[in-house]
């Protein structure tokens, strides 16, 4: 076998068009192009989106407005009323409210909000306390530990 006997497979090539060389041709006058018209032009042609005059698909959607703020936080949170059930313990944490069951999940960090009332002397270590929890705490002679990073505790 030589160089000059290696052609390629049968069928892998084919023959271009010879366009816009008369009529006789079969390619001749619009050049397999159809008639005139933005398409038949040469040149850059129509830019992506363009619906040859239409409003485009991406006028005629309604702009959606979303409610979300960036970098929200997102607290759980949990009331003074239920603390209750661990009036036993001496120190409540973040990891035992999720092994009691009182918190599914700590996403962003512990929440304690005043609502109900607490009977019981405790440590009490969360993310956050409100002014009426930190209060209702203190008064029945507990102490209020603020932490700043959950996911140690866990």
């Amino acid at each position: 076998m030589k160089l000059t006997e290696l052609k390629p497979a049968k069928g892998s090539r084919r023959k271009s068009k010879n366009l816009g060389r008369g009529r006789a041709s079969g390619h001749g006058k619009t050049c397999c192009r159809g008639n005139n018209g933005q398409g038949q032009r040469s040149g850059k042609g129509a830019r992506a989106g363009f619906e040859g005059g239409q409003t485009p698909l991406y006028r005629r959607l309604p702009k959606f407005q979303t409610n979300e703020v960036p970098n929200q936080r997102n607290w759980t949170i949990v009331n003074l009323s239920d603390l209750e059930v661990l009036s036993k313990c001496k120190e409540i944490t973040p990891q035992i409210l999720l092994d009691k069951g009182i918190i599914d999940k700590l996403n962003d960090g512990v929440r304690v909000l005043g609502d109900g009332d607490i009977k019981f002397a405790v440590s009490v270590k969360a993310n956050y306390f409100s002014k009426s929890a930190k209060e209702k705490i203190e008064a029945a002679g507990g102490k209020c530990e603020l932490i700043t990073n959950t996911k140690s505790l866990v």
